[in-house]
């Protein structure tokens, strides 16, 4: 989306002192909400080089010398850290690029539905958060970072598609990719990364919709036939497709 992410290194520039001067001192609080414009905006250019990480990390300290010390930008600078430990990793470790990162996470019996992967790809899966996610990744080229969360936990878990599809899909569509960074999130939604969200842990889209979008404006910019009969109905019920996940990991993990 060329209006949120305008070409070359001063636009790039500009948008780090911005957020620097005067965004990140919120972004604890609206990082999450996939209606605002509440992250940095600089991962384009961090993902080819425009920016480098320790330019982002003496622009935020010349303006908030505490970030270091728990204060505001230090949420942000977190952040800006789990990038660079996800290249770590794949140094260190590089069968993680067709491998899970804890092995025995391969041998997960992904179901591997290729109806179903499609519904995913092109938000059509009665899930609005989901649906309206990969619609604007289809769109723009750019997704919100919650709302990644939420899309890639629903194909890895409710739908048991192996997180190598969902992270092949994403690297086709984003104009911020990134190998690290996009296979270390994948693998974290999966279970199946370093320091990864447990196997039992499954979003439920539907509460993380009324959480973080709570008056749709995200959902409905992108889902207009929402609550109309032309809206498709939940492809799978998140309770069975939730227990169904659970089982599946514990076996495969015993």
């Amino acid at each position: 989306d060329a209006s949120l992410f305008p070409a070359g290194e001063e636009a790039a520039l500009k948008q780090l002192r911005h957020f620097g001067k005067q965004s990140v001192q919120h972004y604890p609080e609206v990082r999450d909400l996939p209606a605002l414009h509440g992250t940095s905006r600089l991962s384009p250019y961090l993902a080819i080089g425009v920016l480098s990480p320790r330019q982002c990390l003496h622009r935020i300290l010349k303006e908030h010398p505490d970030a270091l010390n728990e204060g505001k930008a230090f949420t942000w600078l977190n952040e800006l850290i789990w990038r660079e430990f996800f290249m770590q990793i794949l140094y260190h470790y590089p069968h993680v690029v067709t491998e899970s990162f804890r092995k025995q996470y391969d041998a997960i019996q992904w179901r591997n539905d290729e109806v179903e992967f499609q519904q995913w790809c092109e938000g059509q899966t009665g899930y609005p958060l989901v649906d309206a996610g990969m619609r604007q990744l289809n769109t723009s080229g750019y997704m919100h970072n919650r709302v990644r969360m939420v899309v890639a936990s629903f194909l890895c878990k409710h739908l048991l598609i192996d997180w190598r599809w969902g992270e092949a899909y994403f690297a086709q569509k984003l104009n911020d990719y990134d190998l690290s960074a996009n296979n270390g999130n994948w693998q974290w939604a999966s279970g199946s990364g370093c320091d990864a969200a447990p196997y039992f842990r499954v979003f439920n889209p539907t509460l993380q919709a009324e959480k973080f979008d709570k008056n749709q404006e995200y959902i409905k910019k992108w889902v207009p036939e929402l609550g109309t009969p032309a809206y498709c109905e939940p492809m799978v019920d998140h309770q069975i497709a939730r227990d169904r996940a659970i089982k599946t990991y514990a076996k495969a993990l015993k």
